[in-house]
């Protein structure tokens, strides 16, 4: 999986390997001591027939050095040249490994987060409408609370039960009619008013269960808020991890260019000859 703190290990053991090369002037004499040893040969055999007056050998051996010396040092360039793109490459390669990581990373690590999410609110809604099944058949359940009547109900009873007692029973029967009729009314709207009791309180119920969810969402939200927040962060620092291995690079390639020049300037060519100004000139415009 993809390590933040070891982001650039690729990129930077590029650069690390190069570093090597770079102060290896020893081995960089030893492999071109051949070359060297020709040219000194060629140089010594030139200054032989100038000596000796030889000139047309000594102009031809003079031609050939510069030719030689010439080829050596665009060879030279040409192979540093191919190593540093190469590196330069290996640098972009690596980064790109390590970005094709990161966004794996990120992607699976959200994806899971969103997933977990969903499973949570799932669970929830199934809890929440367990819960409620339950609330209403405990609630639907309570017994109603024994009736209480109007007076005017009340004294009806008493008028009633007054008439019976007295025999007067056409009376009766007529106050019991009223007093029904009275009786059936308040309990229909003692019915009606527990069951909108009922459902106020299942109302209630329900806007408690709905803050919970929407709880549940915000939270749900501020981790997603914080995930994107800290994925652009760790984007940031792989980026200017990238920066900083490819700044390093290139100044560590500069300073391989420069010595690579004093290298060839010192040992391709002949100090104190007349070659030497046209070498130098040579070197500067290859710059």
């Amino acid at each position: 999986s993809f390590s933040p703190k070891a982001a650039s290990a690729t990129a930077r053991a590029a650069v690390g390997s190069r570093t090597v090369r770079m102060g290896d002037t020893g081995g960089l004499e030893t492999e071109d001591t051949a070359v060297q040893d020709f040219l000194q040969i060629l140089e010594e055999h030139r200054k032989n027939c100038e000596r000796q007056g030889k000139y047309v050998e000594a102009e031809i051996a003079k031609n050939r050095l510069e030719e030689l010396r010439q080829h050596e040092e665009n060879r030279r360039r040409e192979a540093m040249r191919s190593r540093q793109i190469a590196e330069r490459l290996g640098v972009e390669e690596a980064h790109m490994l390590e970005f094709q990581q990161f966004n794996a990373l990120w992607d699976k690590r959200m994806a899971e987060f969103e997933q977990k999410s969903a499973d949570l609110e799932e669970a929830m809604k199934e809890r929440h409408g367990t819960e409620l099944m339950e609330y209403i058949r405990n609630a639907q359940s309570e017994p109603l609370r024994k009736p209480k009547f109007s007076k005017e109900l009340l004294n009806l009873r008493k008028i009633q039960q007054t008439l019976a007692k007295q025999k007067e029973y056409a009376e009766a029967h007529k106050i019991k009619l009223k007093a029904d009729n009275l009786e059936a009314f308040e309990l229909e709207k003692m019915r009606n008013q527990h069951q909108m009791k009922l459902s106020n309180v299942v109302e209630k119920f329900k806007a408690k269960q709905t803050s919970e969810l929407q709880a549940l969402r915000k939270r749900v939200q501020t981790g997603r808020e914080e995930q994107k927040k800290q994925r652009q962060l760790d984007l940031e620092r792989l980026l200017q991890r990238y920066q900083n291995v490819k700044s390093e690079l290139e100044s560590q390639q500069n300073i391989e260019r420069i010595r690579a020049e004093k290298f060839m300037a010192y040992h391709l060519t002949s100090k104190g000859s007349p070659n030497a100004s046209v070498n130098n000139s040579m070197r500067e415009q290859s710059r």
